[in-house]
């Protein structure tokens, strides 16, 4: 019987025992062999690491060679330089700075809202003057 109940569970027996509340089989070597493990994980991914700094290193000698051959810039040259000329104010240009709108352009107070107000009813004649500053 003790071979026909084996060969139904296949071979979870094992587990059975776990699932059932039984203690888990401990190897004496387990932590030891984790910690091999991860070491050679580290060690693999420093070895990656290394691998693609050299070939980086290799692109940016031929790249390099390309420019120079070229004359061409690098990216960050360029930004620079662009952004430098942005800062610099050129005579004649067209456009302006945000920051450098002139006093009085959009900000303009009630006082002066009144004051053209008082201006256009200056010119109007006197009985429409005194509907409106009513």
């Amino acid at each position: 019987m003790d071979f026909v109940m084996k060969q139904a569970l296949g071979g979870a027996t094992k587990d059975m025992g776990k699932m059932l509340g039984g203690e888990e089989e401990k190897d004496p070597d387990a932590q030891k062999k984790e910690e091999e493990r991860q070491e050679a994980l580290r060690q693999q991914e420093e070895e990656r690491k290394a691998k693609h700094a050299r070939m980086e290193a290799e692109r940016e000698k031929v790249r390099q060679q390309i420019r120079d051959k070229y004359g061409l810039k690098k990216k960050e040259e360029k930004e620079a330089e662009e952004k430098a000329a942005l800062e610099q104010p050129c005579e004649g240009s067209l456009t302006r700075p945000k920051k450098a709108i002139p006093a009085g352009c959009g900000d303009e107070d009630e006082e002066e809202e009144e004051s053209i107000l008082d201006t256009v009813l200056k010119y109007l004649p006197g009985p429409l003057q005194d509907m409106f500053k009513k």
